[in-house]
C-alpha cells in the first residue's frame, strides 16, 4: 500500500462511521502514513527525485518548514501520486464536490482550487460541522500559506499525525501533495471510524462488504481493486440495503460495464452518492485505483448507516456465541482428554499390579527393561497431559467465569481430583512394582548362586560316592590272610574317617535344597529329587559301613599281624587327602560380592590359604617317605612288593595329582579373584559417576522449585514481562532435560550391572524423578497462572498500572507468603483500599470470593472481585434486546432472518440450538430466542 492508515481498534459497533457531514467525531489519536517505503520506491519508480512543482528562488527562500512535536516532515513521497494506469483525480474531486454542494460551491480543477485554502477549509468544516478559525483575506501567496496551515493544524488537532505534507507544496499546487492531503481527509472523516470486530479501518470496511454480499451469487470481495470490476459487489450492496432499486437477478457477470454503470446510475439518483468512478476505466484497467474504490464504497457504508443498529446487534450476537462455542470446545477437548488419560491409567494399573514372576533371571531382567521404557518413554507424555488437563481445566474456568457463564462441571469420575487420586494411585503401585522387580530379581539372583552351588557340591559327593557301595559290599576279607584282613579293617576305619568327614558336605547339600525350596526356586523339584537320592545313598553307605566294621572286627581275632607303616601311611594320607579335597573344592568354589570391600576380603582369605601351602607340602613329602620305607622294607627283608597299600586305597599318585591340581587352581583363583576385583571397582566408579551428578542435580531441582515458587509469590513488571521471564525460565528448565537423561543413562548402567546400593548419595533416580515432574507441573502452573492474569486484565479492561496495585496490595497482606490471603488479613486489604465493611457487608463479600469456604482468598479471587462490578460485559438482556432488533421488534425470529442477519456458522449455530417458539401468531418454524439468551448465562446444556 502507498497509503496506510493505522487506527486503534474500536470496540464492537459502537464507534461505526458517522457520515461524511455528520457529528465531529471523538476518536484516538491515529496517525496517517503516506508514501512507500525506499525500497518499494526504488523498485516502482527507480531513483528517487522529489521536485517541487511552480517553485521559484523567492519562493524557496520564503518558506518555513512545518515541524511540531505532532507532525515530521521527511522527504515528500511518490504513493499520493495517481498511479499511470488510473487517477484518482476524478474520485477525490467528485467526493470534495458531494460535499462542497451542501455549502453552495464546489472545484473544478483539484490541483488549482485548493491553493488558496479557502475552500479546502470550507470543506473541512462542512466534513466535521465545526468552525475554523477565520480565514485571510488577501491575495499574497503568505495569505495563501496561512489559511492551507490553518486547515492542516485542523487537520493535526483530530488526532492525524501528517507526514511530508507541508502548506507550502499545496499553495505551489503540487499535484502529489494535494491528493495526499485529500487522501488523509477522506481517511479520517470517511473511512477512520470503518471497524469491524475490532479491525482496522481498512480491514474494517473491506469485511462489512464481505458480510453483505457473502450470500451473493459470482461475488467475491476480496481486496479494494479487482474483485469490483465486473460491478456485481456494488449491485450486491445495493440490493442487500435497498432490494426494490436493482434486480439482482437479471444481471449478467459478462456485462461488467452494464453493471458498473446501474450501479452508479442508481447511487447518484436515489441514495444521492455522485458519480466517482469510470466504468471503462474500470473494466479495462488490470488493477484499478485502490484508493478510488474504498473512497467510492465508503460512501455506500455511509448512506446505510442506518442499518447500525442491527449490525451493531448482530455483531453483539456473534461475540457472545463466538464465547460459547469456544467454551464447548474446551469442554469437549478436557472431556476427551480426561478419559484418555484416565483409560491409560486403567490399562497400566493390572499391568503395574502382576507380580506373577518369572522363573529365570533374563525373563526378569526382561520385564525391568520394559519398566524402564515405561519410565523413559510411556509415562513422561502422560505427566505432561495431566499437567496440560489442569492447565485446560483453569483456563476454561477462568474463560467461564469472565463471560458470566456458570462453572464448568466435568463428567462424573473426571474431575481434577478424580484424575489426581487415580495418578496418585498409579504411582502407588508403580512403586510397589519397582520394588518387586528388584527383590525378585536379587531372588532369583541368590537362586542362580545358590543352585550352582548346589550341583557341584552335588557332583563332586555324586563322584566321591561312586562305587562306594560296591566296595563295601564285597567280600573280600573271606579268603584273606590275617594282614590282608587287618589291612582291610584299618582301610575300612580309614574309610569310616572319611565318610565322617563328607558328613558335613552332606548336610551342606541338604541345606542348600532347602533353602532353594524355601526361595520357590523353580527346579526345585529336580534339586529335591537329587538331593533325596544322595540322603538315600548316604543311609545306605552308613549302613553298609556298619555291617562291614561287623564282619572284619570278626575276621579280626584271627589276623594278628598289621604293617605299623602301611598304617601309618593311611593314617596320614587319608586326612591329607580330605585336606586335598576341600582345597579343591574351596579354590573351585563359587561367590557373590556386591562390593570392592567384599572381594577384597575373599583375596585375602586367599593369600591366607596361599601362606598355608608350605607346611602342607611338607605334611606330602613325610606321607611320601612313610611309602618309601614300606618299599625299602620290602625289598631289604624280600617280603612281596606291595603294589597297594591293605589300609587305604588313596596312593601316592593320588595325592600326588591332587597336590598338582591344587598347585594350578591356586594361580587361576588368583586371576580370577583379580577380574572380580576389577569389576567390583567399575561398579564402584558407576557409583560415584552417578551420585556425583545426582548430587548437583538434586539440589538444583530442588532450587529451582523454591525459585519457581517464590516467582508465583511475589511476580512484578506487565503480564508480558512477567510470562517472557516465566517463559524464560521455563526454557531453561527444559535445556536442563539433557542432564536427567544423562542420569537415567548412569542408572539404567548400574540397573544393568545388577548394582542396586550407592552409599555416596542421598538422592535415587525415583527421588529425582518425582522432583523433576514437580518442577514441570510448577513452573506450568506459575505459567498458566499469569495467562489467566492476562484474560482477566484484557476481559475486564484492566490496565497494567491497576493489575501492579492489586498484586502489590495483595502481596502486602499475603503475610504468610503462600499465594493466600487470611480472612483478617483480606478485611484489612479492603479497609487499606477505601472500603467501609460492616459484618453483614464483608461476610457477603467472603461468599462471593471464598465460595467453598476454605477459609482463604486467592489472587484471582481477590482480582475477579475488584472488578467485577465495574466491568464492562455482556449480559442475557443485552443479548435478547439484540435478537429483538434482528427479529424486527417480534418476540420470535426466523431461520430466513438469522442467515440473513449473521455469519452461516453462527446461523446454523443458534437454529441447532433455538428451540420452537410457542406464542400465539408466529408462522411455522419460529424460534424462541429469549429462551436461548437465557440459557447461554444459566445452567443449561449449550
Amino acid at each position: 500500500m502507498g497509503i496506510g492508515l493505522r487506527v486503534p481498534p474500536a470496540r464492537g459497533w459502537k464507534r461505526l462511521a458517522r457520515s461524511a457531514g455528520g457529528q465531529p467525531l471523538g476518536r484516538p489519536t491515529a496517525t496517517i502514513i503516506i508514501g512507500l517505503s525506499i525500497v518499494e520506491r526504488r523498485k516502482q519508480r527507480g531513483p528517487v527525485d522529489f521536485p517541487r512543482s511552480h517553485s521559484t528562488p523567492a519562493a524557496e527562500r520564503e518558506r518555513k518548514p512545518r515541524i511540531s512535536a505532532a507532525r515530521s516532515i521527511p522527504a515528500p513521497p511518490t504513493s499520493a501520486v495517481p498511479s499511470p494506469r488510473t487517477t484518482p483525480c476524478q474520485t477525490f474531486t467528485a467526493w470534495c464536490n458531494s460535499h462542497l454542494r451542501k455549502a453552495g460551491t464546489q472545484i473544478e480543477n483539484i490541483e488549482e482550487d485548493f491553493r488558496n485554502g479557502l475552500k479546502l477549509m470550507l470543506l473541512l468544516e462542512v466534513i466535521s460541522g465545526e468552525r475554523l478559525p477565520r480565514p485571510d483575506k488577501g491575495k499574497m501567496r503568505f495569505h495563501k500559506i496561512a489559511n492551507v496551515n490553518k486547515a492542516l493544524d485542523f487537520i493535526a488537532s483530530k488526532g492525524v499525525k501528517l507526514v511530508s505534507i507541508g502548506a507550502e507544496e499545496i499553495v505551489d499546487g503540487n499535484l502529489k501533495m494535494t491528493l495526499g492531503m485529500i487522501w488523509t481527509i477522506i481517511l479520517r472523516f470517511a473511512i477512520q471510524d470503518i471497524s469491524v470486530e475490532e479491525t482496522s479501518a481498512k480491514e474494517g470496511l473491506l469485511l462489512w462488504c464481505q458480510r453483505k454480499t457473502a450470500p451473493y451469487r459470482n461475488v467475491n470481495v476480496q481486496n479494494f481493486h479487482t474483485s469490483w470490476k465486473d460491478g456485481l459487489a456494488l449491485c450486491a450492496l445495493i440490493h442487500r440495503h435497498r432490494p426494490d432499486l436493482i434486480d439482482y437477478a437479471k444481471l449478467r457477470k459478462d456485462d461488467p460495464i452494464g453493471n458498473l454503470n446501474t450501479a452508479f446510475e442508481v447511487a447518484e439518483k436515489y441514495l444521492d452518492i455522485p458519480k466517482m468512478l469510470d466504468a471503462e476505466d474500470i473494466v479495462n484497467t488490470p488493477k484499478p485505483d485502490e484508493k478510488a474504490i474504498m473512497t467510492y464504497v465508503s460512501c455506500f457504508y455511509h448512506a446505510f448507516a442506518g442499518a447500525e443498529q442491527a449490525e451493531t446487534a448482530a455483531n453483539r450476537i456473534c461475540k457472545v456465541l463466538a464465547v460459547n462455542q469456544e467454551n464447548e470446545k474446551l469442554m469437549e477437548e478436557y472431556e476427551k482428554l480426561a478419559s484418555e488419560l484416565l483409560e491409560w491409567i486403567r490399562r497400566t494399573v493390572p499391568w503395574l499390579e502382576n507380580r506373577v514372576g518369572e522363573p529365570s533371571m533374563s525373563a526378569m531382567q526382561r520385564k525391568l527393561e520394559d519398566f524402564r521404557d515405561y519410565r523413559r518413554l510411556h509415562k513422561p507424555p502422560r505427566v505432561q497431559e495431566k499437567c496440560q488437563l489442569e492447565i485446560n481445566f483453569n483456563t476454561l474456568q477462568t474463560k467461564l467465569r469472565l463471560s458470566h457463564r456458570p462453572a464448568f462441571m466435568p463428567s462424573e469420575g473426571k474431575l481434577v481430583s478424580d484424575i489426581a487420586n487415580a495418578w496418585r494411585g498409579l504411582e502407588q503401585v508403580e512403586k510397589g512394582y519397582e520394588d518387586w522387580l528388584l527383590s525378585e530379581i536379587r531372588r532369583l539372583q541368590r537362586l542362580q548362586h545358590l543352585a550352582e552351588k548346589f550341583r557341584q557340591k552335588a557332583s563332586l559327593h555324586e563322584a566321591w560316592t561312586r562305587g562306594k557301595e560296591e566296595m563295601l559290599s564285597q567280600r573280600d576279607y573271606d579268603s584273606a590272610s590275617l594282614q590282608e584282613v587287618r589291612a582291610l579293617l584299618r582301610r575300612h576305619e580309614a574309610f569310616e574317617s572319611d565318610l565322617a568327614a563328607h558328613q558335613d558336605r552332606v548336610e551342606h547339600i541338604a541345606a542348600l535344597a532347602q533353602e532353594l525350596n524355601e526361595l520357590d526356586y523353580h527346579e526345585a523339584a529336580s534339586v529335591n529329587s537329587r538331593c533325596q537320592a544322595i540322603c538315600d545313598q548316604w543311609d545306605n553307605l552308613g549302613t553298609l559301613t556298619q555291617k562291614r566294621r561287623d564282619a572284619l572286627e570278626r575276621m579280626e581275632k584271627l589276623l594278628e599281624t598289621i604293617d605299623q607303616l602301611q598304617l601309618e601311611f593311611a593314617r596320614r594320607a587319608a586326612p591329607f587327602n580330605n585336606w586335598l579335597d576341600g582345597a579343591v573344592e574351596d579354590l573351585q568354589d563359587v561367590w557373590l560380592v556386591h562390593s570392592v570391600e567384599e572381594t577384597q576380603s575373599l583375596l585375602t582369605a586367599h593369600d591366607q590359604f596361599k601362606a598355608t601351602l608350605p607346611e602342607a607340602d611338607r605334611e606330602r613329602g613325610a606321607i611320601m617317605g612313610i611309602q618309601g620305607e614300606i618299599q625299602k622294607i620290602c625289598q631289604t627283608y624280600g617280603l612281596r612288593p606291595c603294589s597297594t597299600n591293605p589300609y587305604i586305597t588313596l596312593s601316592p599318585q593320588d595325592i600326588n595329582t591332587k597336590w598338582d591340581m591344587v598347585r594350578k587352581l591356586v594361580p587361576s583363583r588368583d586371576q580370577t579373584l583379580q577380574e572380580e576385583l576389577a569389576r567390583q571397582q567399575v561398579n564402584e566408579r558407576l557409583r560415584r559417576q552417578f551420585a556425583a551428578q545426582a548430587n548437583a542435580i538434586g539440589p538444583w531441582i530442588q532450587a529451582k522449585v523454591e525459585e519457581v515458587g517464590r516467582l508465583a509469590a511475589g511476580l512484578a513488571g506487565s503480564l508480558e514481562e512477567q510470562m517472557a521471564g516465566l517463559r524464560q525460565q521455563e526454557q531453561n528448565i527444559i535445556n536442563y532435560k539433557t542432564n536427567i537423561d544423562r542420569l537415567e543413562g548412569d542408572h539404567q548402567l548400574l540397573q544393568e550391572s545388577l548394582v542396586f546400593d550407592n552409599k555416596h548419595t542421598v538422592y535415587g533416580m525415583e527421588h529425582i524423578r518425582v522432583g523433576w515432574e514437580q518442577l514441570l507441573t510448577s513452573i506450568a502452573r506459575t505459567i498458566n497462572e499469569v495467562e489467566n492474569q492476562v484474560l482477566t486484565r484484557d476481559a475486564k479492561g484492566l490496565s497494567q498500572e491497576q493489575l501492579n496495585e492489586f498484586r502489590a496490595s495483595f502481596n502486602h497482606f499475603d503475610r504468610k507468603r503462600n499465594g493466600m490471603m487470611e480472612p483478617d488479613d483480606f478485611r484489612a486489604c479492603l479497609i487499606s483500599m477505601g472500603y467501609d465493611l460492616g459484618e453483614v457487608e464483608f461476610a457477603r463479600i467472603m461468599t462471593m470470593v471464598d465460595p467453598n469456604a476454605a477459609g482463604v482468598v486467592t489472587f484471582q479471587a481477590f482480582i475477579d472481585f475488584m472488578t467485577r462490578e465495574t466491568a464492562e460485559t455482556d449480559t442475557a438482556e443485552q443479548v435478547v434486546a439484540s435478537f429483538k432488533i434482528l427479529a424486527g421488534d417480534k418476540s420470535y425470529i426466523t431461520p430466513e432472518e438469522l442467515r440473513r442477519e449473521l455469519p452461516a456458522e453462527q446461523a446454523e449455530y443458534c437454529i441447532r440450538r433455538m428451540v420452537p417458539y410457542k406464542g400465539s401468531g408466529a408462522p411455522a418454524g419460529a424460534l424462541d430466542y429469549v429462551a436461548f439468551s437465557s440459557a447461554l448465562y444459566g445452567e443449561s446444556d449449550l
